[in-house]
C-alpha cells in the first residue's frame, strides 16, 4: 500500500489489514479465556516454529535480545568468558553478551556476504588466542574464549561450514543469531543437505519485532535448539527459574512470550512460506533491472550456499546519503542497516577500538542502503526505484564529468 505515490521502506499495514479478522480472533479468544500467559497458544506455536525451523525444540520469549541472551546462559556461558561476534550487526547480539557477564571480541566480517569471515576468524583463533589445558585463552587477557555468534545478516546466512569446524577443532559453542533469517537456508557441503537457520548452532535467536519476516504485534522471541537440555533450562530462564509453579531451581528472568503474541505469530507462520516467496521473487527483479542498467550501484551476490530470505534488499554506494536524499525526494522510503559499526560505539569505548580495526565493517557501514523491500512490492515500484537510482548516478557523472 502506498500513499500519494509513495513507495515506502517497509509496508506493515496491508499485512495487518489482510489478516485483521484472524489477528482479531486471537485476542477475542483470548479475552474469552483469560489465557494470556503461556497454555496451548504458546505452545501451538512453539512446536511449528520449531517444525519451520527443523529443530527438536523452540522456546518462546519476550524479545530477540531475550532470546540470545537465555541461549548463552543455558550453553554455560558466564562471567568473564570471551565471545566471538562482528561489528556489522545490531547491538543487540553484542549486549546480550555483555548482559550475561562475558566480554566482547570483534571480528570482521566478509566484504561479499557481509557476515562473519571464516578466515578472519581462523586466524583471530590462531594469533590471539593459546590452547591451555583444554581451553582456549585470549593472549592479551588470558580469558577463556567460549563461544561464537555468527549474524545471519540481511537474510542471508553466515558461511556455517568453515565456522563449526573452527568451533569444533577449538572445542567453542555457537550461538545463532537468526533474528533476520527466519526460515533461511544454507547448504552444508559436510552434511551434503540445505540446512535451516536455527538448526545449525548449539542454539539460535530469532527476533519477531514486527518488521521481521516473521512479526509479532509488539515484542517478541524465541530460541530454537537440538538439545532437550538447553531448551530445559531456557524454559525456566524465562520464567523466573521455575521448574514448576513457585519451585525455583534456579533464578530466572521475566521473559515469557505472551499468549496473543504467540497466536499473532501462529497466524503469520502459515502465511510466512508465501511472504518469503515473494521477498526472494522482488530480489531476483532488483538484481535483473539493477543489472540491465549496468549496476549504478554495488549489489550483492547471493552465495551458492545460500538461499536468502530477503529481510533486507542491501546495495552499495560511495554517495549514500547523496543517494538517500535524492530517493526520499522521489517519494521513495530507504534505511540503513547499519550506520555505526558497533566497535566504534560510544557504548563501547571501554573496549579500547579504534578507527581502522576492522576495515570491511567500516567500509559498509559507510555505503549500505537498504532499498525497499517487503512482501506486496510490486515489480512497478521496483522499476520506478530503480530508475531513480539511475536517474541520480547519471546526475552524478555527468555533474563529475564537467568538473
Amino acid at each position: 500500500m502506498t500513499v500519494s505515490g509513495k513507495i515506502p521502506f517497509l509496508d506493515l499495514v496491508t499485512q495487518h489489514t489482510q489478516l485483521e479478522e484472524e489477528l482479531v480472533a486471537v485476542f477475542r479468544k483470548a479475552l474469552s479465556t483469560a489465557g494470556f500467559i503461556g497454555g496451548p497458544a504458546v505452545e501451538d506455536f512453539e512446536r511449528d516454529f520449531a517444525r519451520y525451523c527443523d529443530a527438536g525444540h523452540a522456546i518462546g520469549v519476550s524479545n530477540g535480545t531475550d532470546a540470545l541472551r537465555f541461549a548463552l546462559l543455558a550453553a554455560g556461558v558466564g562471567e568473564g568468558d570471551i565471545v566471538v561476534t562482528v561489528p556489522n550487526t545490531f547491538i543487540a547480539t553484542s549486549e546480550a553478551i555483555s548482559q550475561v557477564g562475558a566480554q566482547i571480541q570483534f571480528v570482521d566480517v566478509d566484504e561479499q556476504t557481509s557476515t562473519l569471515d571464516p578466515m578472519k576468524l581462523q586466524e583471530f583463533l590462531e594469533s590471539q588466542c593459546y590452547n591451555h589445558e583444554g581451553s582456549l585463552l585470549h593472549r592479551r587477557t588470558s580469558k577463556q574464549v567460549k563461544a561464537i555468534i555468527p549474524v545471519h545478516l540481511y537474510g542471508q546466512m553466515a558461511d556455517m561450514d568453515p565456522i563449526l569446524d573452527l568451533a569444533g577443532r577449538y572445542r567453542l559453542i555457537v550461538i545463532e543469531d537468526a533474528c533476520q533469517a527466519h526460515g533461511a537456508q544454507y547448504f552444508s557441503q559436510k552434511q551434503n543437505a540445505w540446512k535451516t537457520a536455527g538448526s545449525m548452532g548449539r542454539a539460535a535467536a530469532f527476533s519477531f519485532y514486527p518488521g521481521k519476516n516473521l512479526g509479532a504485534c509488539g515484542e517478541a522471541g524465541a530460541v530454537t535448539t537440538n538439545d532437550a537440555s538447553i531448551a530445559k533450562h531456557i524454559r525456566m530462564l524465562r520464567d523466573h527459574g521455575q521448574a514448576k509453579k513457585y519451585y525455583h531451581d534456579i533464578e530466572g528472568f521475566n521473559g515469557r512470550l505472551d499468549a496473543v503474541q504467540a497466536g499473532i505469530l501462529h497466524v503469520k507462520l502459515k502465511h510466512l512460506p508465501e511472504w518469503t516467496r515473494q521477498r526472494q521473487e522482488r530480489a531476483v527483479h532488483y538484481t535483473r533491472l539493477l543489472a540491465a542498467a549496468g549496476n549504478p550501484v554495488k549489489v550483492a551476490s547471493e552465495p551458492t550456499w545460500s538461499r536468502g530470505v530477503y529481510h533486507l534488499y542491501v546495495v552499495r554506494s560511495d554517495r549514500r546519503e547523496e543517494l538517500m536524499a535524492h530517493l526520499n525526494a522521489a517519494g521513495i522510503g530507504t534505511g540503513i542497516h547499519y550506520p555505526i559499526p558497533l566497535h566504534l560505539q560510544k557504548a563501547y569505548k571501554r573496549l579500547g577500538y579504534s578507527e581502522g580495526d576492522f576495515p570491511v565493517s567500516e567500509k559498509l557501514a559507510l555505503q549500505i542502503v537498504s532499498l525497499p523491500m517487503f512482501p506486496g512490492l510490486t515489480a512497478e515500484q521496483q522499476k520506478r526505484v530503480v530508475e531513480e537510482v539511475i536517474q541520480f548516478v547519471g546526475a552524478e557523472r555527468e555533474v563529475s564529468a564537467k568538473a
